[in-house]
Formats: structure tokens, C-alpha cells, sequence
């Protein structure tokens, strides 16, 4: 599927598809669908589950969904720190963090690639890749990781954490850093941005925040920086719906925590996206890099006493 997606896209004339389909339009169209069809499954479930939600503070939860997803907006990502700070504050099993994330995050993210995609200009068909091929992944993926051991959820977790602390860093020291200026990529870069992104997007249902991977996989492909925010939103706008879809329906995720999460969370992203211009970030992203080792570290000690 993924090498159709590719081929057909390499193909195609890219100015004949702008000017029949409007791809950008088609795209933010097909986020609003996305939005409605999944309050839709959300709230059937919670509505069936309310006699039986979990022992979950919705202070802490509440507290928890607009923090992440604020600094989300602002390029920290979601994640990492959920993660940490769902283990920290014990709102739920490790074994759920993964779906219950996804749940949670599904439509703040929804509604950032919403935004941004109207306002950040990048070339539809580099688009339409990037956010097909994080989907497909997705969708493998989230039925790999509900099978998963609490264990193995545990080193999955504690290795994401990693992975997107080891990319944080590297931007942190400038190793990675964005000098392009181009809205869009096409040949053998337009190939292995898919084959990437469908790679992020079944980490992604596992905790790997696509963010990190993604923003760097956009510097190294001579893209402008700007241009790694529709990117990574509109590609975890495509990828959490589906991939949250299957969460929902094995009830691998933790109810009361997600809409705990998941309301406040699109508060944050609008405050966010439409009120704060900017703010000073940089002493943050070293806090929450600490913050992400010190619980990839608790993890993985907790997989290997299996507690």
C-alpha cells in the first residue's frame, strides 16, 4: 500500500492535482470529517463505560492535558512529558499509557493541524505522502502495541522516551538544525519521507512522540523549519484517529483519564495556536529533557523488576 501511495504520488503532475483538487483544501475537509467521526466513537464510549470509569483525579488530569498539549503547539510535543507525568501522579497503568495518550491527544491534535495547515504554505503533494504513510503505520502498529505485556509496554515506553530525548538533545546542541528553505520535496526525498513517517507512525501508537523524529527528518531533507509543523501535526492528525480507533474499541486505554485529558487539551491548543505569540523556551526543553530521561530510567527499572 505504502509503495502505491509513493508511486502514484511521484507520478502524478503535481500543478494538474493542485488545480483539480485543491489538495489543501481537500485535506483540511477531510481533518474536520476526522474530528466530528471521532467525538462521535469517544463520546459512545464513554457514555457506554460511565457507570464504570476508572479512579482517576480529574484535577490532575485535567492539569496534565493542558500542559502537554499547550507546549505541544509550541513545538516541545506531547508525549514525552505526558508520559512522564502520568507515571509520576500514578493516573493510570503503564500498560495504558500508550492508548490512553493517543485517546487523550487525538483531538487537540486534530484541531492544531487544522490551523496550521491553513496558515504554514507546504506543497499539498509532499502533504498528502507525509500524512498517508504515518496513517498506514499507525494503523499496523496500534494493534501490535494492545497485545503488548505491560513488561514489554514498560521497555517500549522507556525506549521512545530515549529516542525522543536523543533528538531533543541533538537540537538542543544545534547537531540538527534547519537551513532549508523549500515548502515541499519530490524523487527519492519524497520516498524516504514516507518510508520514515511510516515508521514514526507505528512508534507513535507505542508513546514515540513524532515531533522530535519528524522535525529533524525534515531539517535533514532541506525543508524550511516552519514547514515541520503542518508536517508533524497534520501527520499525527491522520495517524491518532485511526490508530486511537483501535484503542477505544479493545479497551486499551483508560477512560476517565483520556477525557480528563482530552478537554482541557483543546483549551490549550486554541490559547496556544491563536493567543501566545511566544515565549521563552529554551530553559523548558532542558527541564523536560531531564524530566524524560529520569522516567525512561524508572521504566525501564520497573520492566526489569517486573513491578
Amino acid at each position: 500500500m505504502i509503495l502505491a501511495i509513493l508511486l502514484m504520488i511521484r507520478w502524478c503532475p503535481s500543478r494538474l492535482i493542485l488545480k483539480v483538487l485543491k489538495m489543501v483544501n481537500v485535506i483540511w475537509v477531510v481533518l474536520v470529517l476526522f474530528a466530528l467521526l471521532y467525538i462521535y466513537v469517544f463520546a459512545v464510549d464513554i457514555i457506554k463505560n460511565k457507570n464504570k470509569l476508572e479512579n482517576v483525579s480529574w484535577l490532575k488530569t485535567g492539569l496534565i492535558g493542558f500542559v502537554v498539549n499547550f507546549f505541544d503547539v509550541l513545538g516541545i510535543g506531547a508525549f514525552a512529558p505526558q508520559t512522564a507525568l502520568l507515571k509520576f501522579t500514578k493516573q493510570t497503568t503503564d500498560k495504558l499509557i500508550p492508548g490512553t495518550m493517543n485517546v487523550a491527544n487525538t483531538l487537540p491534535v486534530l484541531i492544531q493541524a487544522i490551523i496550521f495547515i491553513q496558515v504554514v504554505e507546504v506543497e499539498p503533494v509532499t502533504l498528502v505522502v507525509m500524512f498517508l504513510t504515518a496513517m498506514t503505520g499507525a494503523i499496523l502498529g496500534a494493534d501490535i502495541v494492545g497485545k503488548l505485556s505491560e513488561k514489554n509496554i514498560r521497555l517500549t515506553i522507556s525506549i521512545a522516551l530515549l529516542i525522543t530525548a536523543g533528538f531533543m538533545f541533538a537540537n538542543k546542541m544545534h547537531w540538527i538544525h534547519g537551513e532549508g528553505v523549500a515548502i515541499g520535496i519530490h524523487g527519492w526525498k519524497l520516498v524516504i519521507a514516507g518510508v520514515v513517517n511510516f515508521i514514526l507512525g507505528a512508534m507513535m501508537t507505542a508513546g514515540v512522540g513524532l515531533y522530535a523524529p519528524c522535525m529533524a527528518l525534515v531539517y535533514l531533507l532541506g525543508l524550511s523549519p516552519q514547514v515541520a509543523f503542518p508536517i508533524m501535526m497534520g501527520s499525527c492528525a491522520f495517524l491518532m484517529p485511526p490508530a486511537s480507533y483501535k484503542f477505544i474499541k479493545s479497551g486499551a486505554y483508560n477512560k476517565k483519564a483520556a477525557l480528563g485529558m482530552a478537554i482541557p487539551g483543546i483549551l490549550a491548543v486554541l490559547i496556544a495556536a491563536l493567543v501566545i505569540k511566544s515565549l521563552p523556551l529554551d530553559t523548558l526543553r532542558w527541564l523536560v529533557l531531564i524530566i524524560i530521561l529520569y522516567t525512561s530510567i524508572t521504566m525501564f527499572l520497573s520492566a526489569i523488576k517486573n513491578k
